[in-house]
Protein backbone atom coordinates (compact mmCIF):
# COMPACT_ATOMS: atom_id res chain seq x y z
CA UNK A 1 0.00 0.00 0.00
CA UNK A 2 1.58 3.48 -0.52
CA UNK A 3 1.97 5.88 1.88
CA UNK A 4 0.90 9.13 1.38
CA UNK A 5 2.64 12.47 2.29
CA UNK A 6 0.42 13.43 4.46
CA UNK A 7 0.97 10.48 6.63
CA UNK A 8 4.28 10.98 6.92
CA UNK A 9 4.56 14.51 7.59
CA UNK A 10 1.79 13.88 9.91
CA UNK A 11 3.90 11.27 11.38
CA UNK A 12 6.83 13.67 12.45
CA UNK A 13 4.52 16.58 13.67
CA UNK A 14 4.17 15.33 16.88
CA UNK A 15 7.16 16.55 18.63
CA UNK A 16 7.92 13.40 20.39
CA UNK A 17 7.78 11.25 17.57
CA UNK A 18 10.06 13.68 15.79
CA UNK A 19 12.70 13.39 18.72
CA UNK A 20 12.64 9.66 18.23
CA UNK A 21 13.13 9.80 14.78
CA UNK A 22 15.96 12.71 14.85
CA UNK A 23 17.54 10.21 17.42
CA UNK A 24 18.01 7.29 15.20
CA UNK A 25 19.03 9.78 11.92
CA UNK A 26 21.77 10.70 14.34
CA UNK A 27 22.64 6.67 15.04
CA UNK A 28 22.28 5.29 11.65
CA UNK A 29 23.32 3.12 9.61
CA UNK A 30 23.26 1.45 13.48
CA UNK A 31 20.10 -0.09 14.84
CA UNK A 32 18.86 1.18 18.82
CA UNK A 33 16.93 -1.19 20.54
CA UNK A 34 13.41 0.07 21.50
CA UNK A 35 14.72 0.08 25.76
CA UNK A 36 17.40 2.35 24.82
CA UNK A 37 15.26 4.62 23.01
CA UNK A 38 12.70 5.06 25.63
CA UNK A 39 15.72 5.48 28.18
CA UNK A 40 17.33 7.83 25.99
CA UNK A 41 14.20 10.03 25.32
CA UNK A 42 12.71 10.00 28.98
CA UNK A 43 9.58 7.87 27.80
CA UNK A 44 7.55 4.75 29.38
CA UNK A 45 7.92 1.56 27.33
CA UNK A 46 4.32 1.54 26.07
CA UNK A 47 4.55 5.43 25.05
CA UNK A 48 8.13 4.67 22.73
CA UNK A 49 6.31 1.64 21.14
CA UNK A 50 3.55 3.88 19.94
CA UNK A 51 5.60 6.55 18.44
CA UNK A 52 7.61 3.45 17.11
CA UNK A 53 5.01 2.03 15.40
CA UNK A 54 3.31 5.21 14.01
CA UNK A 55 6.86 5.91 12.33
CA UNK A 56 7.29 2.52 11.33
CA UNK A 57 3.71 2.54 9.40
CA UNK A 58 4.46 5.52 7.73
CA UNK A 59 7.81 4.09 6.42
CA UNK A 60 10.00 6.42 8.06
CA UNK A 61 11.93 3.61 10.36
CA UNK A 62 12.74 -0.26 10.04
CA UNK A 63 12.56 -3.03 12.44
CA UNK A 64 14.29 -5.84 12.21
CA UNK A 65 14.74 -8.63 15.14
CA UNK A 66 18.18 -9.64 16.08
CA UNK A 67 18.31 -12.14 18.77
CA UNK A 68 15.67 -11.37 21.11
CA UNK A 69 15.47 -7.49 20.42
CA UNK A 70 13.91 -5.34 18.06
CA UNK A 71 16.06 -2.88 16.58
CA UNK A 72 14.88 0.58 14.68
CA UNK A 73 16.52 2.43 12.25
CA UNK A 74 16.07 5.49 10.33
CA UNK A 75 14.30 4.08 7.04
CA UNK A 76 16.31 6.93 3.98
CA UNK A 77 14.35 5.62 1.04
CA UNK A 78 11.55 6.47 3.35
CA UNK A 79 12.41 9.97 4.27
CA UNK A 80 14.32 10.83 1.01
CA UNK A 81 10.69 9.21 -0.50
CA UNK A 82 9.08 12.54 1.42
CA UNK A 83 10.98 14.58 0.11
CA UNK A 84 10.94 13.92 -3.36
CA UNK A 85 7.31 14.16 -2.74
CA UNK A 86 7.27 17.32 -0.88
CA UNK A 87 10.12 18.56 -3.68
CA UNK A 88 8.41 17.76 -7.22
CA UNK A 89 4.79 18.77 -5.88
CA UNK A 90 5.20 22.07 -4.09
CA UNK A 91 8.24 23.66 -5.86
CA UNK A 92 8.06 22.33 -8.75
CA UNK A 93 11.46 20.85 -9.23
CA UNK A 94 12.86 24.12 -9.49
CA UNK A 95 16.53 23.80 -8.71
CA UNK A 96 16.48 27.57 -7.55
CA UNK A 97 14.31 27.35 -4.75
CA UNK A 98 14.88 23.46 -2.98
CA UNK A 99 17.79 21.41 -4.86
CA UNK A 100 20.13 20.91 -2.19
CA UNK A 101 23.00 23.25 -2.90
CA UNK A 102 25.78 21.52 -1.10
CA UNK A 103 25.56 17.56 -2.43
CA UNK A 104 27.75 17.87 -5.01
CA UNK A 105 30.55 20.06 -3.34
CA UNK A 106 33.83 18.16 -1.97
CA UNK A 107 35.65 18.95 1.18
CA UNK A 108 39.16 18.44 0.83
CA UNK A 109 42.15 19.73 3.15
CA UNK A 110 44.05 22.25 2.35
CA UNK A 111 47.60 23.33 3.42
CA UNK A 112 46.79 26.40 4.96
CA UNK A 113 43.62 25.56 6.02
CA UNK A 114 43.51 21.92 7.24
CA UNK A 115 40.27 20.19 8.18
CA UNK A 116 38.77 20.95 11.60
CA UNK A 117 37.21 17.08 13.31
CA UNK A 118 35.59 17.13 16.77
CA UNK A 119 34.94 13.78 18.59
CA UNK A 120 32.41 13.75 20.97
CA UNK A 121 31.60 11.46 24.20
CA UNK A 122 30.40 11.52 27.52
CA UNK A 123 32.78 11.67 29.67
CA UNK A 124 35.79 13.11 27.44
CA UNK A 125 37.81 11.29 29.51
CA UNK A 126 38.69 8.19 27.18
CA UNK A 127 37.54 7.27 23.61
CA UNK A 128 37.31 11.11 22.18
CA UNK A 129 40.56 11.90 23.62
CA UNK A 130 42.42 8.72 22.36
CA UNK A 131 40.62 10.04 19.07
CA UNK A 132 41.71 13.62 19.08
CA UNK A 133 45.42 12.61 19.88
CA UNK A 134 45.77 9.65 17.40
CA UNK A 135 44.27 12.15 14.38
CA UNK A 136 46.59 14.77 15.83
CA UNK A 137 49.69 12.23 15.46
CA UNK A 138 48.74 10.46 12.37
CA UNK A 139 46.60 13.01 10.49
CA UNK A 140 49.92 14.35 8.32
CA UNK A 141 49.08 17.90 9.64
CA UNK A 142 46.08 17.87 7.03
CA UNK A 143 43.36 17.70 10.24
CA UNK A 144 43.27 19.75 13.32
CA UNK A 145 41.50 17.11 16.02
CA UNK A 146 39.30 17.73 19.08
CA UNK A 147 37.52 16.22 21.36
CA UNK A 148 34.56 17.08 23.71
CA UNK A 149 32.13 15.42 26.82
CA UNK A 150 28.64 16.10 27.03
CA UNK A 151 28.61 15.71 30.51
CA UNK A 152 32.61 15.96 30.69
CA UNK A 153 34.74 14.78 33.56
CA UNK A 154 37.18 16.24 35.56
CA UNK A 155 40.38 14.75 33.89
CA UNK A 156 41.41 12.09 31.72
CA UNK A 157 41.78 8.39 32.62
CA UNK A 158 45.06 7.65 33.92
CA UNK A 159 45.34 4.91 31.70
CA UNK A 160 44.92 7.09 28.47
CA UNK A 161 47.42 9.15 29.20
CA UNK A 162 49.65 6.56 29.75
CA UNK A 163 48.90 4.89 26.80
CA UNK A 164 49.37 7.55 24.42
CA UNK A 165 53.06 8.27 26.36
CA UNK A 166 53.61 4.82 25.27
CA UNK A 167 52.84 5.47 21.92
CA UNK A 168 55.13 8.42 21.47
CA UNK A 169 52.17 10.80 20.85
CA UNK A 170 51.85 14.36 22.73
CA UNK A 171 50.01 14.26 25.74
CA UNK A 172 50.82 17.65 26.13
CA UNK A 173 47.58 19.62 25.26
CA UNK A 174 45.19 16.79 26.25
CA UNK A 175 42.27 17.66 28.77
CA UNK A 176 38.38 16.97 29.34
CA UNK A 177 36.40 19.69 27.58
CA UNK A 178 32.17 20.61 27.61
CA UNK A 179 30.53 20.64 24.29
CA UNK A 180 29.55 24.45 24.66
CA UNK A 181 33.47 24.90 24.19
CA UNK A 182 32.87 24.44 20.77
CA UNK A 183 29.19 26.04 20.01
CA UNK A 184 30.18 29.82 20.84
CA UNK A 185 31.24 32.54 18.20
CA UNK A 186 34.69 32.46 18.82
CA UNK A 187 35.00 28.38 18.50
CA UNK A 188 36.81 26.95 15.35
CA UNK A 189 33.99 25.54 12.88
CA UNK A 190 34.03 21.74 12.32
CA UNK A 191 34.07 20.10 9.31
CA UNK A 192 33.54 16.61 10.64
CA UNK A 193 31.76 15.69 14.18
CA UNK A 194 31.92 11.89 15.17
CA UNK A 195 30.09 10.61 17.94
CA UNK A 196 32.25 7.55 19.66
CA UNK A 197 30.13 6.82 22.34
CA UNK A 198 26.02 5.78 21.88
CA UNK A 199 25.02 8.04 24.92
CA UNK A 200 26.18 10.88 23.14
CA UNK A 201 25.23 9.93 19.63
CA UNK A 202 21.60 9.80 21.34
CA UNK A 203 21.82 13.25 22.94
CA UNK A 204 19.83 16.01 21.10
CA UNK A 205 23.11 17.73 18.81
CA UNK A 206 23.45 21.63 18.58
CA UNK A 207 23.10 23.34 15.77
CA UNK A 208 26.45 23.61 14.25
CA UNK A 209 27.30 26.27 11.68
CA UNK A 210 28.82 25.82 8.06
CA UNK A 211 26.85 22.43 7.90
CA UNK A 212 29.65 19.98 8.99
CA UNK A 213 29.41 16.35 8.32
CA UNK A 214 28.83 14.05 10.86
CA UNK A 215 28.78 10.30 11.31
CA UNK A 216 28.56 7.78 14.68
CA UNK A 217 31.80 5.48 15.08
CA UNK A 218 30.05 4.13 18.17
CA UNK A 219 32.47 1.62 20.39
CA UNK A 220 32.94 0.21 23.72
CA UNK A 221 33.64 2.82 26.59
CA UNK A 222 37.15 0.99 28.10
CA UNK A 223 36.86 2.58 31.20
CA UNK A 224 33.78 0.33 32.33
CA UNK A 225 36.22 -2.87 31.37
CA UNK A 226 36.52 -4.93 34.32
CA UNK A 227 38.89 -8.19 35.66
CA UNK A 228 42.50 -8.28 36.47
CA UNK A 229 44.48 -4.79 35.42
CA UNK A 230 46.27 -6.70 32.59
CA UNK A 231 42.67 -7.16 31.58
CA UNK A 232 41.59 -3.19 31.74
CA UNK A 233 44.70 -2.26 30.17
CA UNK A 234 43.75 -4.31 27.17
CA UNK A 235 40.23 -2.36 27.10
CA UNK A 236 42.15 0.28 26.59
CA UNK A 237 44.57 -0.90 24.40
CA UNK A 238 42.04 -2.19 22.09
CA UNK A 239 40.04 0.77 21.92
CA UNK A 240 43.23 2.67 20.74
CA UNK A 241 43.55 0.17 18.04
CA UNK A 242 40.23 0.11 17.11
CA UNK A 243 40.02 3.74 16.48
CA UNK A 244 43.53 3.93 14.84
CA UNK A 245 42.33 1.88 12.39
CA UNK A 246 39.16 3.79 11.83
CA UNK A 247 41.29 7.54 11.79
CA UNK A 248 44.48 5.93 9.26
CA UNK A 249 40.85 5.19 6.80
CA UNK A 250 39.27 8.68 7.22
CA UNK A 251 42.44 10.13 6.81
CA UNK A 252 43.30 7.97 3.71
CA UNK A 253 40.47 8.61 1.89
CA UNK A 254 40.59 10.63 -1.28
CA UNK A 255 38.80 14.40 -0.33
CA UNK A 256 39.35 15.56 -3.40
CA UNK A 257 37.24 13.07 -5.84
CA UNK A 258 34.43 12.99 -3.21
CA UNK A 259 31.37 14.63 -3.04
CA UNK A 260 29.48 15.11 0.21
CA UNK A 261 27.11 12.44 -0.49
CA UNK A 262 30.00 9.69 -1.68
CA UNK A 263 31.69 11.18 1.36
CA UNK A 264 29.28 10.30 3.73
CA UNK A 265 28.77 6.98 2.78
CA UNK A 266 32.64 6.24 2.81
CA UNK A 267 32.54 7.86 7.08
CA UNK A 268 29.59 5.83 7.47
CA UNK A 269 31.04 2.92 6.33
CA UNK A 270 34.42 3.29 8.51
CA UNK A 271 32.03 3.08 11.42
CA UNK A 272 31.48 -1.05 10.74
CA UNK A 273 35.39 -1.48 11.06
CA UNK A 274 35.58 -3.62 14.32
CA UNK A 275 39.22 -4.96 14.01
CA UNK A 276 41.88 -3.84 15.84
CA UNK A 277 44.35 -5.60 13.73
Amino acid sequence: MEIELSDRLSALAHPNRLALFRLLMRRYPDGVPAGEIAQALKFKANTASAYLSALKQAGLITQQRTGTSLMYAANLPGLRGMFDALLSGCCRNRPDICSPALSGETIAPDAERPLNVLFVCTGNSARSLLAEAILNHEGGGKFRAYSAGTRPSAAPRPEVMSLLQAKEIDTSGLHSKDLSAFTGPDAPQMDFIFTVCDHAANDECPAWPGQPMSAHWGLADPAKATGTDAERRLAFQQAYGLLRNRIKAFAALPFETLDRMSLQHQVDSIAGMNSTD
